[in-house]
């Protein structure tokens, strides 16, 4: 099925800033409460948000065979569940409805008003009920800096690491869309000079520059995924900031991995970007070496030219970007993930989130988390203010942003942010 929504030649007769993220090319897929207080699932070109579920009772799908309430609901599981015909076709039918010529909706002034709303208008909330997630550990460049802070820099990565993509299984019900505070997580550290466990609140608090997929169900339980098969059920990617308090999980993580140190809150950019929308912006990955066994080798590019950024924002100050990264860096990509995660006959089912774990680049200034830009603590970031962060005060904003740009069209995510507040008091 052609993919006539990703043509750069379109244009839309809504207004579109200049570098928006939501151009009609994007057309990624959410879910808001709008003015009404009526939850959703709509889509956005611009700055304007656009209610699906009014759209399709107004019969603008007609032909596509959607059950009456498939976007009058708290989630996408369902409409992602249906499989990438029907995402390819509702995304076309969308792209058509708002081209600049096609006078169908923008003419019809009753219609618009039910349809449209202005991004003020609207709350965003998570757009998938996440039923498992799942964290992998995919970036080489990550992996050796932190096996080179903490081991042996001559054995910074473990044997294991270039053979299999490493992943833990993380907590679900922590993952909060973008814009929703953080408090800072309270719990054990590694014990003093007399040998009891500190406890209080996080001290060495980071975030990770990640980016995470989105699936549909995608195989039953004893059954896999073949690689060839896997970016077919990929719906897409949000940005990703997997919080995590370092003190806490440097006592805990031996020795089976993260626990209390990660599960207090993770945060996503609440636009699903479509793999359909990226498809322009594949590029090839890192040469893998050694060759991974025959179930994770695959043909093509698998990889994603987005640019990524890390910014800190004071209370009452600047942003500063801290970090320039880029998704393409990832050595395991997105379908080894998958075929990988489901090789055991695990089943995924509609819904499930995969964080790509850490997305750090060759230079130190596109390493992705506090603990590698400020190489533990031993190289404090000065901001704009004056201020040194070896890691994160409170009050401070952490905002990620992702975009593909190239000659003809951008395509964005816009921001993952949260604001930092103090730790509970007792």
């Amino acid at each position: 099925m052609p993919l006539t929504a990703n043509d750069p030649s379109r244009k839309t007769w809504l207004p579109v800033p200049t570098a928006s993220d939501f151009p009609i090319q994007n057309i990624p897929f959410g879910v808001f409460l709008t003015r009404d207080d009526i939850i959703t699932i709509g889509t956005r070109i611009g700055d304007t948000a656009i209610d699906l579920g009014a759209l399709h009772q107004l019969g603008y799908f007609e032909g596509i065979d959607l059950t009456d309430d498939i976007f009058l609901q708290d989630s996408l599981n369902d409409f992602i569940a249906d499989g990438r015909k029907t995402w390819r076709l509702v995304r076309n039918r969308i792209s058509d409805l708002f081209l600049e010529d096609n006078p169908k909706l923008r003419d019809n002034e009753e219609h618009r008003k039910e349809v449209l709303f202005s991004m003020e208008e609207i709350e965003m909330q998570l757009p998938v009920d996440v039923g498992d997630y799942t964290d992998f550990y995919a970036s080489k460049e990550h992996a050796t800096n932190v096996g080179s802070l903490f081991r042996d820099p001559e054995n910074a990565l473990l044997p294991n690491w270039l053979h299999i993509p490493i992943g833990y299984h993380g907590r679900s019900s922590s993952i909060v869309p973008s814009g929703t505070p953080i408090k800072r997580p309270v719990g054990q550290m590694k014990p003093g000079d007399d040998g009891t466990p500190g406890f209080g609140p996080c001290k060495l608090l980071d975030f990770e520059l990640e980016m995470a997929f989105i699936t549909t169900a995608t195989n039953d339980l004893g059954k896999h995924v073949p690689i060839n098969e896997a970016e077919e059920n990929i719906f897409g990617l949000v940005l990703f900031n997997d919080w995590s308090a370092r003190d806490i999980q440097a006592w805990e993580y031996v020795p089976l991995g993260p626990f209390l140190g990660k599960s207090f809150a993770s945060t996503i950019s609440p636009w699903i970007v479509t793999l359909d929308a990226l498809h322009p912006f594949k590029t090839e990955g890192p040469k893998q070496d050694p060759t991974p066994l025959p179930y994770l080798q695959q043909k093509g590019k698998k990889n994603y030219d987005i640019h990524l950024q890390a910014i800190i924002q004071p209370e009452n100050g600047d942003e500063n970007v801290v970090a320039n990264s880029n998704f393409k860096y990832m050595y395991w990509s997105m379908a080894q993930q998958l075929a990988h995660h489901t090789v055991n006959g695990c089943n995924v089912r509609s819904g499930d989130m995969m964080g790509s774990g850490t997305i750090s680049g060759p230079t130190p200034d596109s390493y992705g988390s506090m603990l590698e830009l400020s190489w533990k603590g031993t190289k404090p970031l000065t901001l704009n203010d004056g201020s040194q962060r070896k890691f994160i005060n409170d009050h401070d904003t952490v905002i990620l942003r992702g975009y593909c740009q190239n000659d003809t069209v951008r395509i964005g995510f816009g921001d993952c942010s949260g604001k930092v507040l103090p730790a509970r008091e007792s």
